[in-house]
């Protein structure tokens, strides 16, 4: 298993994707996304058309968690987000921006 650690002024997906690359990852499990975030893009389906992505862009600061897989080199990743009032979102993650904490990805290749 390996950890990816993404630190302030960094952004998740961009980092996640440069270390699979550096490493020659193409497929694989993502276990466990955990950290914070401070801004991001998750995207959910219409129930008119489960093809499309309804993208919804947040600025405020996210406890999150999450899994996913790596296919032909690139994450794939679900997350939850927690904000203020004890409320929950959810989605696919598109991007999000580390600038207060960190998050840690978990990775187990599959070779």
């Amino acid at each position: 298993m390996e950890k990816i650690r993404i630190d302030p002024g960094q952004e998740v997906i961009s980092v996640v994707d440069n270390h699979l690359k550096k490493h020659g990852i193409t497929d694989g499990a993502i276990v466990s996304v955990i950290g914070a975030v401070d801004e991001c893009c998750i995207s959910n389906m219409p129930k008119s058309d489960p093809r499309e992505d309804i993208l919804n862009e947040y600025s405020e600061p996210f406890e999150i968690s999450g899994s996913g897989e790596i296919r032909d080199g690139k994450a794939h990743i679900h997350i939850v987000l927690g904000k203020e009032g004890d409320q929950t979102l959810s989605g696919h993650l598109h991007w999000a921006k580390v600038e207060t904490w960190y998050v840690h990805v978990f990775v187990i290749p599959i070779m």
